[in-house]
């Protein structure tokens, strides 16, 4: 399946919200600190729901640690800066999707250490910021899941 990474995520609902995602998709979920918030955190759980247990979730200390772990893996940074539109995209197997904080979004350094064509973003109407972080992890995730045949679901 597909794996997600959330850089530096600072609200925990949203972050409650991609472990449900994650588990009901077979996406993996990895988390780079610091975090804005604890593993145990109320608002993190809710959202979650009960869904914890059957996501596969794995934080990191830092970047160099998580990128590691996908060295010659094909990533895909999610921006509003991002060069092409994420519906345009081929996806397979194994791809990696990296989102930045909600309040900064990734880094010039992460973004650019990115080729043009995998650095993706969705599309919204003129003068909007960006969407929220668990709804873009959505459609993304959705998106690679729908040209893969929805593989391994129950649909």
């Amino acid at each position: 399946m597909f794996d997600v990474i959330l850089y530096q995520p600072e609200i925990p609902p949203n972050t409650g919200n991609i472990i449900r995602l994650c588990a009901n998709t077979g996406a993996r979920l990895h988390l780079v600190k610091p975090l804005g918030f604890s593993m145990d955190d109320k608002q993190l759980t809710r959202a979650g729901l009960d869904y914890h247990e059957f996501a596969t979730l794995q934080v990191y200390d830092n970047w160099t640690a998580c990128a590691t772990r996908f060295t010659g893996c094909r990533l895909f940074a999610v921006s509003t800066r991002g060069t092409q539109r994420y519906d345009l995209v081929t996806y397979a197997t194994n791809d990696v999707f990296l989102f930045g904080p909600e309040s900064r979004g990734l880094p010039a350094e992460l973004l650019e250490a990115v080729s043009e064509q995998q650095r993706i973003r969705l599309p919204m109407m003129p003068g909007s910021r960006s969407l929220n972080l668990s709804n873009t992890v959505a459609v993304v995730v959705y998106e690679a899941w729908r040209q893969i045949g929805f593989l391994n679901s129950r649909a």
